[in-house]
């Protein structure tokens, strides 16, 4: 059986067309399924809209939170009420093509037990939004080894994979780069982001400026050593400093010392405020993971 993890936050207006499309498609593909939505505190009727189409088809599961707890929980809560055998993952305003979800169990069935969904394009964004994600997912790339340049959450697992996910105990997760990180046999499939039908999009570019910082953060050291670098470029231009101070003073054609000392403390006061900053940021994750909160409460399911 294919189980189908749908992350829906506000989106009651999607609902119904979401699950009637996905039924449609995966009935005429003659795919074992469920639909598992899973809401993610939403303020409107979105629950209300699930429960109404659980009652009427015993294929339609729901996860509801208590409150809102971010996708990544979503997908997490998801994955732990799954109980097919493998196990996709989708947004809830089909802009991952249900189609090409029938393709990805195609490769499950081939053996693949991790199956990516690869953007070929993005469909319609704003330049803004679309220079924010390019510059996210180069930083993502960089900072973790992997590709990520054209990663999405539209992944098809195997059971031994969403047990794999499921076995990391940290409080923050990243199911993008977790699911890169657990191995497996894995290929993608490519597919074409769809346009919304109803609604926008939840995520604005400060959110996604938010949402790349904290990965990045959670999943590298790379700031870390930008403060490394940082401090030796300061240490490399100190001793340049340093040599032209000193020859001009055995030369007797001194500089000006209150312009220059105004300048390199401004300089190297930002470099340490900056280090600081960062290392405050990683310790502020720590303390987060060390008190071991749920990643999320459920108030009610099926």
């Amino acid at each position: 059986m294919l189980s189908v993890v749908i992350p829906s936050y506000n989106e009651e207006n999607l609902i119904k067309n979401t699950a009637g499309t996905l039924k449609k498609v995966l009935t005429r593909a003659d795919i074992d399924y469920e639909l598992v939505f899973v809401n993610d505190g939403s303020s409107d009727n979105t629950q209300q809209r699930i429960e109404d189409l659980s009652d009427n088809d015993p294929k339609i599961r729901f996860v509801c939170f208590s409150r809102n707890f971010g996708k990544e929980a979503a997908i997490f809560a998801g994955l732990a009420a799954a109980k097919g055998e493998c196990v996709a993952v989708m947004d809830c305003d089909l802009q991952h093509p249900p189609a090409t979800l029938v393709e990805m169990y195609g490769e499950w069935r081939k053996g693949y037990e991790v199956v990516e969904g690869v953007k070929r394009s993005r469909g319609e964004e704003s330049g803004a939004h679309r220079f924010s994600a390019g510059t996210f997912y180069r930083l993502m790339s960089k900072a973790t080894g992997m590709d990520m340049s054209r990663a999405s959450d539209f992944k098809l697992l195997d059971r031994k994979a969403v047990d794999a996910l499921l076995s990391f105990p940290e409080y923050h997760v990243f199911f993008r780069a977790l699911s890169s990180l657990v191995g497996f046999k894995k290929t993608s499939v490519d597919f074409d982001v769809a346009e919304r039908t109803e609604g926008e999009s939840k995520w604005s570019t400060a959110s996604l400026i938010k949402y790349a910082l904290n990965n990045i953060v959670e999943y590298s050291a790379f700031p870390l050593h930008i403060v490394t670098w940082a401090g030796v470029f300061t240490l490399i231009v100190s001793v340049f400093l340093g040599i032209e101070t000193l020859v001009r003073y055995f030369l007797g054609n001194s500089a000006e010392g209150f312009t220059t000392v105004i300048l390199l403390q401004l300089f190297t006061g930002s470099i340490i405020m900056i280090g600081i900053g960062i290392l405050g940021f990683y310790l502020s994750k720590v303390y987060d993971e060390v008190k071991r909160r749920p990643r999320y409460i459920i108030s009610k399911m099926n």
